[in-house]
């Protein structure tokens, strides 16, 4: 054991040296001209995520803001609109064990599997991480199976105009998306990333279906397994981000819902710690023992009152930068129910609020990166941010 913890100290080193350039390109991006040039170097060329403009654009799901999720629709939208890297994707298991791109194992409410008969007796009520959940699952179905199913909107009270879209892609597989992801880098001269996520590993390993071994052999089979290669992987479940370090030399993050939130491979060993035990110096050097980042809810950067509205950002960031970790938080979305309260505009579920507002403030607290539903709009406030 002593050996492997050595191990895994030193192949933790090594990444966060990697990405040293990343953290210190977030500081000068708060001088703002400086910033600039940081950004525009990072277009000619560069390793790892040190190549990739401060802070980072991650197209959320894709271009979700237009598109039903996690579909080639929507990845291919937000390299369209500029995304430095694509959250390709939520990666869930089939019954026979590949690897597809959807939110959650639940598919009742982004694909149209409803509306087909011959699955009607799939319909089941399942406990997800302690929750009950009805619906349809992906481990209940083979791929074939899932092929003949197509995706919608997920939101449609807040993006009506996405339902357009409805029936017109398919679900994904991860092999599907290396695949894209190699093709797009061809045509556009230039190296795309993709940022996947293992979702409810704990879940899926007691089914007999582990994530990380088979995430690891596809980043194996197309060479994308190194310290420098373009894809980033991230979890909720610390444990798994520990199993993939041990498994690739990729950039890992660890996500980190609301403070008082556990992590539920915590649950199911009884380790008793939270997210604010996982925030405080000792939880972060930890963190940067096996992982070079952290995915924050933006609440853990500026938490907001009773009322919505953002309050006196945390120390999160600079205590996160002291021990060598990158902080991409999530999620920024253009609709008014989605912004804090003080950059809402009218009551309107589907209007946009003051956007640009709120990404200003997220800027300035020196966040290295952010995910977002709206890249476009996202790069634009980048480049207010960095020039004013």
């Amino acid at each position: 054991m002593g050996t492997q913890e050595s191990d895994e100290r030193t192949r933790g080193t090594g990444r966060r040296a990697l990405l040293g350039a990343a953290v210190l390109g977030a500081g000068v991006a708060a001088l703002g001209t400086a910033g600039t040039a940081r950004a525009g170097d990072a277009q000619h060329g560069g390793g790892g995520l040190k190549s990739l403009p401060v802070p980072t654009i991650i197209g959320h799901r894709g271009a979700s803001g237009y598109r039903p999720e996690h579909t080639f629709g929507s990845y291919q939208l937000a390299l369209d609109l500029g995304a430095d890297i694509v959250e390709a994707g939520d990666l869930v298991p089939t019954k026979d064990g590949h690897l597809v791109c959807r939110h959650e194992p639940e598919i009742g409410g982004t694909t149209d599997v409803a509306a087909h008969p011959e699955f009607t007796d799939r319909k089941t009520t399942k406990t997800l991480d302690g929750v009950a959940t009805t619906g349809w699952f992906t481990e209940d179905f083979t791929l074939a199976e899932l092929k003949t199913l197509r995706a919608v909107e997920r939101i449609p009270a807040n993006r009506p105009h996405n339902t357009l879209y409805n029936g017109r892609w398919e679900i994904p597989t991860f092999e599907e998306v290396l695949r894209w992801q190699d093709e797009q880098t061809r045509k556009r001269g230039k190296q795309v990333w993709i940022y996947p996520e293992t979702k409810h590993p704990t879940y899926f390993r007691k089914l007999g279906l582990g994530l990380e071994e088979r995430v690891a052999k596809l980043l194996h089979k197309y060479g994308k397994d190194k310290r420098n290669s373009p894809v980033v992987l991230q979890s909720f479940e610390p444990t798994s981000i520990q199993r993939l370090n041990e498994l690739v030399d990729n950039p890992l993050v660890v996500l980190l819902s609301t403070a008082t939130s556990r992590p539920w491979d915590f649950v199911e060993a009884g380790d008793p710690r939270t997210v604010a035990d996982l925030i405080t110096p000792k939880g972060l050097r930890e963190i940067a023992g096996y992982a070079q980042g952290i995915g924050p809810t933006l609440d853990l950067i500026i938490p907001k009152d009773a009322s919505g509205n953002l309050t006196t950002p945390t120390s999160l960031v600079a205590d996160a930068h002291k021990r060598g970790l990158i902080l991409h938080p999530y999620t920024m979305r253009n609709e008014n129910p989605f912004l804090p309260a003080n950059f809402r505009k009218g009551t309107d579920p589907t209007a946009y609020g003051d956007a640009f507002g709120a990404f200003q403030t997220y800027f300035e607290t020196g966040i290295d990166g952010v995910f977002s539903d709206n890249a476009d709009t996202a790069l634009l406030a980048r480049a207010d941010f960095l020039n004013g």
